[in-house]
């Protein structure tokens, strides 16, 4: 397989893992979790399942995630047939096929077994991993296609474009932004067990919770508050890292991509703000809690990139 072809397996890879997790949302946000019933993988029994709302949302989640399944197998299967001398590919795909089989089983024994909802939250967190994984395998194999002749003499291709690269990572970086990773997936969560709780109707109003700064902290009001107190943390933290990225000599690629984490996180809070604004609006709330997914999906993304990045810059 030329490196061209890869690239267009590994795209159409990362797209299907995409709709896998906007499909999942709109399981989700119209409560359609139990519309094939308990049978797996078939739906109420069937192969094609009955025309209801439900039902068909629910087996088109699995259609997506069938079809994706496939998808992430070949470009597997095809990494290890490229025989890349840096493992980095083989590392992206491998935990992507990891990753996807996990939320595959995970979203089986939801359907089959009575699942808690903090159960169906890590389901949620374990399919933003397996995103992530094919989009950065997916990034390889664009500087892949850039650069061909790299890969055949056995060189890295994890190189920015001449002139990103100068400049020297500042000592902890690497350190620093996974930790913002591993509380960004604890954010991740919160967020996912308020959806799976229908716990956001506890905060009305943006940014006070119920006209308050700190509201009474019980049933779902505590678990949104607690989600959108770990979100302000988030934005601390990105803020100042941002900040820490752009004062020092660090590599222009880094600031870009810090710049690009922070400009993210405004706009999940924002879109965070537009969920609130539209609660009493069903038809309107799935699209926004859609836009709140997307976008902490991209961020989530970016910030593994930059800590990649980070890595091997600090390597030279």
């Amino acid at each position: 397989m030329t490196a061209q072809r890869f690239r267009w397996l590994t795209l159409w890879t990362c797209i299907g893992m995409f709709l896998v997790l906007v499909v999942g949302v709109v399981v989700t946000n119209t409560e359609s979790g139990r519309g094939c019933g308990t049978d797996w993988p078939l739906c109420n029994g069937k192969f094609v399942p009955a025309y209801t709302l439900e039902s068909l949302v629910e087996y088109t989640h699995r259609a997506v995630s069938g079809i994706e399944g496939l998808l992430v197998g070949a470009v597997f299967i095809w990494t290890l047939l490229i025989k890349p001398a840096q493992k980095e590919a083989l590392i992206y795909s491998s935990a992507a096929l990891l990753f996807t089989v996990a939320q595959a089983l995970l979203g089986a024994a939801a359907v089959i077994w009575p699942t808690s909802d903090a159960v169906l939250a890590i389901h949620f967190g374990i399919s933003m991993i397996a995103f992530t994984f094919t989009w950065l395998l997916d990034s390889w194999a664009r500087r892949w296609a850039a650069n061909p002749e790299a890969v055949a003499r056995g060189e890295s291709i994890s190189a920015a474009p001449q002139g990103k690269t100068s400049g020297a990572v500042p000592t902890g970086l690497f350190g620093s932004v996974v930790a913002i990773l591993v509380y960004c997936y604890g954010v991740v969560y919160i967020g996912a067990y308020v959806r799976h709780t229908a716990s956001a109707g506890g905060c009305y109003g943006w940014p006070l919770c119920n006209g308050e700064l700190v509201p009474k902290i019980n049933g779902a009001t505590g678990i949104a508050f607690a989600h959108r107190l770990a979100a302000v943390v988030l934005f601390i933290a990105i803020l100042a890292l941002t900040l820490w990225i752009r004062k020092s000599m660090a590599p222009r690629e880094l600031k870009t991509l810090a710049n690009a984490s922070l400009a993210l996180v405004v706009a999940q809070i924002l879109s965070g703000w537009l969920l609130t604004a539209t609660l009493d609006s069903h038809d309107i709330y799935v699209f926004t809690s859609l836009l709140h997914t997307i976008i902490i999906t991209a961020m989530f993304s970016l910030l593994c990139l930059l800590a990649i990045r980070a890595k091997q810059l600090s390597r030279r």
